[in-house]
């Protein structure tokens, strides 16, 4: 018996042995043709291989000569875990945000944190600042964009930032409709702009936890609790 499960785990460590060779090769192989490939890892179908660079995923096969530009997806388990993985190799370090660059929000004792990209035209941040209503013990971190409404966009975002009470401001535009005054001053929107492009935020909203994983869109108050209790 004791036999036996030694040659059990020999075999196990020899297949180990042959994956990392093989995604070994096949980083070698991809580089001279993608270049700036970080990881080459096994992928969960057989004979298939997640290709991670820079800023994007793909799969090819066990010698490199296809290469799959698209997500993958469990359907039993309904999940994309494509997406699931870019969150979490392409995860931001929060510490490292221009928190300057944002409008400061705190809920409570604001012990957990959440940044996110917020245009004050965009029908889904209206939804979010709803539910956001029913989350408590939170420091927000509001990066207002102008993704949707382009020129109406950025003068409604001059306008939050040169008021007094920015925060009442936003709330009263986003949960009241209540349109903010003009303000003349020095608002950092190309900043934030410019932030977003180096983020790949393409979108809003954009959810940015603790532990710097992203989530490209609306989220309701019962899985936002969730995801800020489990990525502080």
């Amino acid at each position: 018996m004791f036999r036996m499960i030694l040659l059990g785990l020999f075999s196990i460590s020899l297949a180990q042995a042959a994956e990392t060779g093989t995604a070994a090769k096949l980083k070698e192989t991809l580089n001279k043709t993608l270049g700036e490939v970080t990881q080459v890892n096994k992928s969960p179908i057989a004979g298939i291989y997640e290709v991670v660079t820079q800023d994007r995923i793909f799969y090819t096969d066990e010698k490199g000569q296809y290469l799959i530009d698209g997500s993958l997806f469990d359907l039993k388990a309904r999940r994309n875990i494509t997406e699931e993985r870019s969150r979490k190799l392409f995860a931001v370090d929060f510490n490292k945000l221009p928190l300057e660059l944002a409008v400061k929000k705190v809920k409570g004792n604001g012990s957990r944190k959440l940044a996110y990209f917020t245009d004050p035209n965009c029908g889904w941040c209206k939804k979010l600042e709803h539910e956001l209503q029913n989350v408590n013990d939170v420091t927000l971190y509001l990066f207002i964009s102008t993704h949707i409404g382009g020129p109406d966009s950025a003068a409604k975002a001059q306008a939050i930032w040169c008021s007094a009470d920015k925060v009442k401001a936003w709330d009263e535009l986003m949960l009241n409709g209540v349109q903010p005054a003009a303000g003349q001053c020095d608002a950092p929107t190309d900043k934030v702009m410019a932030l977003a492009e180096k983020l790949k935020v393409n979108g809003t909203p954009a959810l940015i936890f603790a532990n710097g994983v992203m989530n490209p869109g609306f989220m309701p108050a019962a899985a936002l609790n969730k995801a800020l209790d489990s990525n502080k």
